[in-house]
């Protein structure tokens, strides 16, 4: 339960900190595009349209307000001639087309899914691998904090990415490398005979019925980042275990993981916690990486469509240029998040927000 106290200084932080508001605004903004994307979606984000009709082909069209021209040799009366075409927007691609003709709003609303789920469930993995293992660590201290502590270094010797791209080969193999997650909404809408029970019901079922999540990314971000978690966690329980509660439970007979469970864990989720939030948005950088490098194994991520976009960027940028936008967002509202977070929970640190 969230005590008493530590709401008024969430509220209290929340009202002194714009930085924090705008944060938490995106947040929440990035959190429903990515739940109710077959809703607020208004393509299908992986039909192409691709064709030798100009009536019917959508490749690389520009966003709203940014037209352009290009050239080409065409035979004009026997004669080859350069031809130069003013290329328009579509007022139903808000945000262009890629070189598939694939609608790039619709792409970043489902990438979205993706880089949450990734993020979210990859912290979560991380902290239930490194926080047990450092409170280990620092509790008991002397030999076992050196054995513990030399493995987590020997992971901080290796670049993050490196040691991701490693560890995605060794488990790429794996019959959990994916998943497809089915999407209750489109599942609903399907099923939905009568047409009213589900809003705008035809234009759901025709959506994605599954978003293929990355198993295996999931984990490896996991395993490359538990070692920081392990490392605050153990700072916490080496100073904790000197306080005089800690004491006092040993001398009435305590066990050493009873003191770790009521005491040192509870005392140790403040800074944990900060540090949670903080590394979604480093594990969105790193699986944008990983899909950029093509290890993700599914296509509707925002790296993946940076990677598609690459080399046409210096014509068609915004089929780069979007999906990078759309993670700097995420990085920097998340980390705004921790901010807001950081100094809410930790009154020794003066916040730095707005007025």
């Amino acid at each position: 339960m969230i005590s008493k106290r530590l709401k008024q200084s969430l509220r209290s932080e929340l009202r002194t900190s714009l930085m924090a508001k705008i944060g938490l605004v995106l947040i929440l903004l990035i959190l429903i595009v990515a739940m109710f994307a077959p809703f607020l979606a208004p393509h299908h984000p992986t039909e192409t349209r691709v064709s030798d009709d100009p009536e019917v082909d959508k490749t690389d069209l520009p966003p709203i307000g940014m037209g352009y021209e290009t050239s080409e040799t065409r035979l004009v009366d026997g004669e080859m001639q350069t031809v130069e075409t003013t290329i328009e927007p579509d007022h139903s691609f808000i945000l262009g087309t890629n070189t598939l003709g694939q609608d790039i709003l619709s792409r970043l609303m489902y990438g979205a899914r993706v880089s949450v789920l990734v993020g979210v469930l990859g912290a979560l993995l991380a902290t239930a691998i490194g926080v047990p293992y450092g409170l280990t660590a620092g509790y008991f201290g002397d030999r076992i904090d050196d054995s513990l502590m030399r493995g987590a270094d020997m992971m901080l010797a290796f670049p993050s990415l490196v040691l991701a791209i490693a560890l995605v080969g060794v488990f790429r193999d794996t019959d959990f490398h994916t998943q497809q997650i089915p999407d209750p909404f489109v599942l609903a809408a399907r099923h939905d005979t009568l047409g009213s029970f589900v809003p705008r019901g035809e234009h759901v079922a025709a959506m994605p019925a599954s978003i293929t999540f990355p198993v295996t990314v999931t984990l490896v971000v996991a395993l490359v980042n538990w070692v920081w978690f392990a490392r605050v966690a153990r700072g916490e329980a080496m100073a904790i275990r000197q306080e005089e509660y800690v004491k006092a439970a040993k001398s009435v007979g305590a066990s050493n993981a009873t003191i770790i469970r009521q005491h040192v864990l509870p005392n140790s989720l403040t800074p944990v916690i900060v540090l949670a939030t903080i590394q979604v948005a480093a594990i969105i950088l790193l699986e944008s990486a990983l899909s950029y490098l093509g290890f993700s194994e599914t296509t509707l991520t925002w790296g993946y469509d940076i990677q598609q976009g690459q080399s046409a960027a210096a014509t068609y940028w915004w089929i780069a240029f979007m999906p990078g936008m759309a993670i700097v967002i995420a990085v920097i509202s998340i980390n705004l998040l921790g901010d807001w977070l950081r100094d809410a929970l930790d009154p020794s640190i003066e916040g730095e927000g707005g007025v």
